[in-house]
């Protein structure tokens, strides 16, 4: 390869956010069969029991997020600028749920902030939500490289962290962004096409009672695909049905 060509292909790689190396050398696939590992197998055999213990442990919001923020076992946390834990209402009963930080987010700090997060604003705004009246977070605090989808063994890593800030908020309800989220927390194998818009039980380790969750389309796919947007405002009137008859407010608990 020439000076010329590398030095462009470099400049390419800092634009797409690629700027951790994970080995010294190139790594030759051609001829390797890579498999996959199921979502679950890569779950028991990441999370460490310390972990788990440490996170346990966590009896606020401000203790999770200082606990995630000494953490060190996720490479994400090495390329991202800094940690991006929630955003909006942390008393409201409705808890928003999503993939991971781009890369507005990971300058800002703030969750959904960016075009997609602008176009989820406008969608809450239809059934009289914004950012005092909610709360958001993602399935990782950190962002991928690039805003690669990230892998089944950084969600596996992240997992307990999320957990515990559901736990933490006790929401009422819980809406999840994307099929990352949906599939994530609801341990299903299921695409997101299939899971929207049909309430199901979440609990998890650390949560006291089960709690209802709907999943939708993920804003940034809805930027993609315009022509989905009907589906999620239906998932939207069923969160505001839902609000409605528990008489959820920022202020009712």
């Amino acid at each position: 390869m020439e000076q010329r060509d590398a030095y462009q292909l470099l400049q390419w790689y800092q634009q797409m956010g690629i700027n951790l190396a994970v080995a010294q050398e190139p790594l030759d696939r051609r001829g390797q069969v890579m498999v996959k590992p199921p979502v679950k197998s890569v779950v028991t055999s990441v999370i460490s029991t310390d972990l788990r213990r440490e996170v346990a442990s966590c009896q606020t919001l401000a203790e999770l997020r200082q606990l995630m923020m000494n953490f060190d076992g996720c490479d994400l946390k090495k390329g991202a600028t800094q940690l991006v834990f929630s955003d909006g209402n942390p008393q409201s009963s409705l808890m928003l749920i999503g993939e991971a930080p781009g890369a507005e987010e990971d300058k800002q700090g703030r969750p959904f902030v960016g075009l997609s997060g602008q176009l989820l604003d406008r969608m809450l705004a239809t059934i009289g939500l914004d950012r005092r009246s909610l709360y958001i977070t993602n399935i990782l605090p950190w962002r991928p490289p690039g805003n690669r989808q990230p892998t089944a063994s950084e969600i596996a890593l992240c997992l307990p962290f999320i957990e515990k800030h559901i736990a933490l908020v006790a929401p009422r309800l819980l809406l999840f962004l994307g099929g990352v989220a949906a599939k994530t927390l609801l341990q299903t194998s299921e695409g997101i096409v299939r899971l929207r818009g049909h309430w199901q039980d979440y609990s998890n380790p650390y949560t006291a009672q089960v709690i209802p969750a709907l999943a939708t389309f993920h804003p940034a796919y809805l930027l993609r695909s315009p022509g989905q947007k009907a589906l999620v405002w239906q998932d939207l009137l069923q969160v505001q049905a839902a609000a409605k008859r528990q008489l959820l407010t920022p202020d009712d608990r």
